[in-house]
């Protein structure tokens, strides 16, 4: 399928109360989401090409051209409106890489990038062309709001700015999203008709639930109780606080953050999950584990577990098209104490289908939805304790399996940075041709030492593809 066949991206006028949460509990600064990916390209790009690229697809998405309008005064999420004032150049800016021009040169001048927070005037993204890159090689460092798109979705974004064919033909260039600034009195009226949506919409689904839960409870009232009281079991568990990570090393926080990255080869990925009826996300997060393990025996520090963070793609069919994010935040523990890799992988493999089950997951918009109606501050502080208790947080983003092209230049790799958001790392991995490329964003107030991180993280992984 060209990309010009590629069925259009829906926006909705307003945030999901989940991105909202997001949105708002970045009055900590340690909780920011900000999604970071560094693309190589094989050879150069002419700067005027660049630019009439991303002025395109900032008319094509125009969730690139709108700001985040909020009132404190309404109940309703924040509303996204074409930013009258959009200036692609602050958007969108060039620079030469420093030192040899190598991968590492490159990642320390992102890391800068990615710790900064947005103008929350403007559009909530920024890129910068990194040129003279070692090999006559060019780089597009990305940088994106999670309000706006996960990581799935950022990859649906990814097509619309590159091609599936060496040779493929320019695309036209759309108009732009047309202006429309709404006054207050606008404002409050459309907050109230969106209420007034979402609540009729919310008590129906609720009414139908409460009919089939009423016809369940006289045929099985054991049954209902056991399911209601599990359910709420579940809710606590997911909500719960944490005053601390499970890590005796990895205790520091801080704003700063440290970009490493690692390459295995996704067949071998592939056939090491398979060997105890697993998948590649098995063989990711137990490379993983057996990297945290190893740095903690550098330090001659024993771990006996980890908390971790994952999100869970909830994507159906149907919300495929539609931007923004759906996936819920899962956390769990991970033991870390096991005779061997395969016994270590079957039990990490176990708990992440566990926590990809729990009842609370179906639960996640409507709890977003009332924590929304708390004082910003107080949602600060439950998410707080929740994400500065992880040790980690880990994504796997499944890739382009097809070689993709920026104005006929072939991507050579693509690497993301998912955010800390309170964490000592986060850990996102995107596949692309035969290559999971893992993206290590690390807190080194955390991680005194990302250097060795890094090597036992690789090290973690040899020993785990060493079962394929």
């Amino acid at each position: 399928m060209s990309t010009d066949e590629q069925q259009e991206v829906l926006y909705e006028d307003r945030m999901s109360d989940a991105d909202a949460l997001m949105w708002g509990i970045e009055k900590d600064p340690m909780l920011r989401s900000t999604i970071t990916t560094v693309v190589v390209l094989e050879g150069r790009v002419d700067r005027g090409t660049i630019r009439r690229e991303f002025e395109r697809i900032s008319r094509r998405i125009p969730r690139l051209r709108e700001r985040v309008r909020s009132n404190p005064m309404s109940i309703a999420p924040p509303r996204w409106e074409v930013d009258p004032n959009f200036d692609l150049d602050y958007h969108l800016r060039f620079a030469r890489v420093p030192g040899d021009g190598e991968l590492d040169d490159l990642l320390r001048m992102a890391q800068p990038l990615a710790m900064q927070s947005f103008d929350r005037a403007r559009p909530l993204w920024e890129t910068i062309v990194v040129e003279d890159l070692d090999g006559d090689r060019t780089a597009i460092v990305l940088k994106i709001h999670h309000s706006i798109t996960d990581g799935v979705g950022g990859v649906r974004l990814m097509l619309e700015l590159f091609d599936l064919e060496e040779d493929a033909a320019q695309r036209p260039m759309p108009d732009a999203p047309p202006v429309k600034v709404l006054n207050q009195a606008e404002r409050f009226v459309d907050a109230f008709q969106h209420e007034t949506r979402r609540q009729l919409r919310f008590a129906t689904g609720l009414a139908g639930r409460g009919l089939q839960g009423a016809s369940g409870a006289l045929g099985d009232p054991v049954g209902t109780f056991e399911s209601l009281s599990e359910l709420v079991a579940s809710t606590a568990r997911v909500l719960r606080p944490v005053s601390h990570p499970l890590s005796p090393l990895m205790t520091g926080r801080s704003l700063s953050t440290h970009f490493g990255h690692v390459t295995i080869p996704l067949d071998v990925a592939k056939q090491a999950g398979k060997t105890i009826g697993g998948t590649i996300n098995d063989t990711f997060v137990t490379g993983l584990v057996q990297g945290f393990r190893l740095y903690h025996e550098e330090h001659g520090v024993e771990l006996d577990a980890l908390r971790m963070g994952m999100p869970i793609n909830v994507r159906t069919a149907d919300a495929a098209e539609v931007a923004g994010n759906d996936f819920v935040p899962a956390r769990f523990e991970l033991s870390t104490s096991a005779p061997d890799i395969r016994e270590l992988m079957t039990g990490i493999r176990e708990r992440m289908l566990g926590a990809r089950d729990e009842p609370a997951n179906q639960l996640v918009e409507v709890l977003s939805n009332v924590l929304n109606r708390l004082p910003t501050s107080v949602v600060t502080q439950i998410f707080g304790s929740m994400m500065k208790g992880l040790d980690f947080q880990a994504s796997n983003v499944p890739g382009s399996p097809f070689p993709l092209y920026f104005r006929g230049v072939r991507l050579a790799s693509v690497t993301p940075f998912g955010p800390v958001a309170g964490a000592a790392a986060n850990v996102t991995l995107l596949s692309y041709l035969n290559d999971l490329n893992i993206g290590l964003n690390v807190d080194p107030a955390a991680v005194t030492d990302p250097e060795l991180f890094v090597d036992c993280v690789r090290r973690g992984y040899d020993q785990v593809l060493g079962l394929a």
